[in-house]
């Protein structure tokens, strides 16, 4: 026998039934010792190279990666979360893995329990962090090994992240020195640690500089348009250098509304965004973002969620990656 057998070749030459062989390769359901070591021992045979069924069986593998988002993402998400599956397949993928993903809600975690109670993956990423993580939580009680992406006060966490605190930090730091003092903040999901991390880089650069934000001009928990619509108007009330929002959704509403209003910016309003897209580069104005670059972030969660399957204890990391664009819409 030459090439790769299937699970019919298996079944077909030792006398057993299809699910009998899947089952002893999976590990899953009540397989005899003596009928797993047969198929593997078949599979060593006539495998002239190893492959994931083989290498699977041997070292009770799936070679599977689970990938979890959440369930309410929504399409100014997509981007992010694109391009981190990129990173993590080119981590993943040279090493013989595949990507699951799996969708959860914030305290509903029952689609991460199945991928880890029935033995789907050999590691999870997660690829948000919440305050009150119930996912995270979830996992550290299974064994299961794991890494986030993203910052958690959770120390016991090997978390990967973008330094969003400096770059905030310096994006607010080069407003600043371009003479803007009085900008507002638009803020999202206060449930979310990103949004805190956010608040404390613009706050930062005030500090730095030695001066100190408006509190009144910083607008927290805004998740839709009405909301962001109540903030512009009073915004434009109050008169601001710059409006700071800290996503790309945030920032379209805003542009949204701007737009119904015949709202001109920057003539009428400056606007910039803690998170750039290419919907940002390519509005009318451009919009000043910062640009990071999420692909080499879920690379290196691959990357430490391998280490971590080796039986390795690695130290999470921050990576200082990014870059400040400046474009017309603060001129």
């Amino acid at each position: 026998m030459s090439g790769k057998i299937t699970i019919d070749d298996i079944a077909e030459a030792l006398g057993m039934s299809k699910s009998t062989v899947s089952r002893a390769i999976s590990g899953k359901g009540r397989i005899s010792p003596a009928t797993t070591e047969r198929v593997r021992q078949y599979i060593e045979k006539y495998n002239y190279k190893p492959n994931a069924v083989a290498q699977g069986l041997a070292q009770s593998k799936t070679y599977n990666i689970g990938v979890v988002c959440p369930i309410d993402y929504e399409i100014f998400d997509l981007r992010y979360f694109h391009r981190c599956l990129q990173g993590i397949s080119d981590s993943i993928t040279p090493r013989g893995y595949d990507i699951l993903m799996s969708m959860i809600g914030r305290s509903d975690v029952d689609n991460l329990r199945r991928l880890v109670e029935n033995h789907k993956v050999d590691g999870v990423i997660l690829t948000r962090t919440l305050f009150d993580d119930k996912a995270a939580e979830y996992l550290k009680q299974s064994g299961m090994p794991f890494v986030v992406i993203g910052s958690s006060p959770d120390k016991e966490l090997i978390q990967i992240d973008n330094d969003h605190l400096a770059a905030c930090s310096e994006l607010t730091s080069v407003l600043l020195a371009k003479g803007y003092r009085r900008m507002a903040l638009l803020g999202g999901d206060g449930t979310h640690i990103i949004t805190e991390t956010r608040r404390r880089g613009f706050e930062l650069a005030y500090k730095q500089a030695g001066l100190k934000p408006d509190a009144d001009l910083i607008y927290m928990g805004v998740e839709d348009h009405p909301h962001a619509a109540q903030v512009l108007t009073d915004v434009m009330k109050k008169g601001v250098d710059v409006l700071v929002c800290m996503d790309e959704k945030l920032t379209g509403m805003v542009m949204s509304e701007c737009r119904i209003r015949h709202i001109r910016i920057p003539e009428q309003l400056r606007l910039a965004s803690f998170y750039n897209s290419s919907f940002l580069a390519n509005s009318s104005p451009a919009v000043t973002a910062l640009d990071i670059d999420d692909r080499r972030l879920g690379a290196a969660a691959g990357e430490k969620l391998l280490e971590v399957i080796a039986g390795a204890q690695p130290e999470g990391v921050v990576i200082r990656n990014y870059q400040v664009i400046l474009r017309e819409s603060t001129s």
